[in-house]
């Protein structure tokens, strides 16, 4: 995994780059004081990680994200404030470290971001899909697809049912359904997508899943029926 460390303070860059040192298979590719030398190593070899810091001359570390679109590698903010941080979890990065950083709060960071990055690179191929993140009152959670309920439409946002609690992702539910994998979920309607294992019962027009009633839409059925296997 090879990352780029971005800070205007030399003091600050030595000792993440010692951070950097002692995490296996963690490659230091580049140390930047300004963030558009940082873009334009991103732009000539391949970075999975940004130790990215805020407040820099000229271009600051969300100007950085900004830039980058969606070449953007997966972000750890390292700064020294805290008034940055719903900005920053805006912008999806994996955490947010305040400074000094302390190795395990480092190491803690670097393990949420490796989980990101497996995702990314494996998450659209034919290895099983275990888990997605959703970001949570300004946090990337994981959460596993096989606690998932199901998933229903509100707008611009969708809520994740599990039978604990549920968790509200601001994205469009075609954007999650093209994510997912089709073997465990199915959409039953223009609002809802279910776990297909969790159906407890079908009857008139709906399904109960944790004795939730979910609508079926006509154009479903006959997907929904093939899928569950009747007998």
């Amino acid at each position: 995994m090879n990352c780029v460390i971005v800070d205007d303070n030399p003091l600050a860059r030595m000792a993440m780059a010692e951070l950097v040192s002692q995490v296996n298979g963690l490659n230091n590719v580049g140390e930047c004081e300004n963030g558009i030398d940082a873009c334009n190593i991103i732009r000539e070899q391949k970075v999975d990680l940004l130790l990215l810091d805020i407040e820099m001359p000229g271009a600051s570390g969300i100007d950085v994200i900004k830039n980058l679109g969606d070449n953007s590698p997966v972000i750890i903010f390292t700064t020294g404030k805290k008034e940055y941080a719903v900005d920053a979890f805006d912008l999806d990065v994996a955490d947010y470290i305040v400074k000094p950083v302390s190795p395990a709060r480092f190491f803690k960071a670097i393990d949420k971001a490796r989980e990101i990055i497996s995702y990314q690179q494996n998450g659209t191929t034919s290895s099983p899909q275990e888990f997605v993140f959703v970001r949570d009152n300004g946090v990337l959670r994981k959460i596993n697809l096989d606690d998932i309920l199901y998933m229903e439409a509100m707008g611009d946002y969708v809520k994740i049912f599990t039978a604990l609690k549920f968790f509200i992702a601001h994205t469009r539910l075609r954007s999650i359904e093209q994510k997912i994998p089709a073997q465990k979920f199915l959409r039953v309607h223009r609002s809802f997508i279910v776990a297909l294992n969790k159906v407890e019962k079908v009857e008139e027009g709906v399904i109960v899943i944790n004795q939730t009633p979910i609508p079926v839409a006509d154009t479903y059925r006959a997907v929904l029926n093939n899928r569950l296997h009747i007998l």
